[in-house]
């Protein structure tokens, strides 16, 4: 008897074969051959395959927005909460691979109206990083000579590029991954 695979079990193929291939790479055809599907049958679940990418990266958005959320409202200094933005980032990308990487590498292929959107909220969500470095240092944790904008977009350069190299059954735990990042960061910012 055939599996019937749902709306989510859809866009989560759709995830994963855009994270490994590309959206160029991946084609309707291709998708449905990964969820045993004519490529016809997956019009049932999905306008298009854009309309797959928009979902996939708006998840991505949406967990680093949260991530952040969580991170600016936690307690403790600057230095602590720039931790919990860098260990969230982390666990984002660590938890939801396909995710991150799609939001990382293909965002750039969403139609306009879309593509704007996602910048917003990648652009909101440094600027979550670029507040966080102001108040440092205004309390001390940092240089008062800081250019937050530039220190926000080296620290997302470095967490954004885990997703190329981090291996969890490497030599790196992933507590150890985020105090290595963390202490790169804030040596940055000293």
């Amino acid at each position: 008897m055939a599996t019937r695979n749902s709306r989510d079990d859809v866009v989560r193929a759709a995830g994963r074969l855009f994270a490994q291939r590309g959206y160029h790479g991946t084609s309707m055809r291709v998708l449905g051959r990964e969820l045993g599907l004519l490529g016809s049958s997956l019009y049932s679940h999905v306008a298009s395959k854009q309309d797959l990418l928009v979902e996939v990266v708006q998840e991505g958005a949406s967990l680093f927005e949260a991530s952040a959320g969580r991170a600016l409202a936690s307690p403790g200094s600057a230095a602590d909460r720039l931790d919990a933005l860098i260990g969230g980032h982390i666990d984002v990308v660590v938890d939801n691979i396909d995710v991150a990487r799609t939001f990382l590498n293909e965002a750039r292929m969403l139609d306009p109206e879309h593509r704007s959107r996602i910048l917003d909220a990648r652009d909101h969500y440094e600027e979550g990083f670029r507040s966080v470095i102001r108040e440092g240092m205004q309390d001390g944790s940092f240089a008062a000579d800081t250019d937050p904008k530039t220190a926000a977009i080296f620290i997302l350069s470095m967490l954004n590029a885990i997703e190329r190299w981090y291996r969890p059954e490497g030599e790196l735990d992933r507590d150890a991954l985020v105090a290595r990042l963390s202490r790169f960061a804030r040596a940055a910012l000293d």
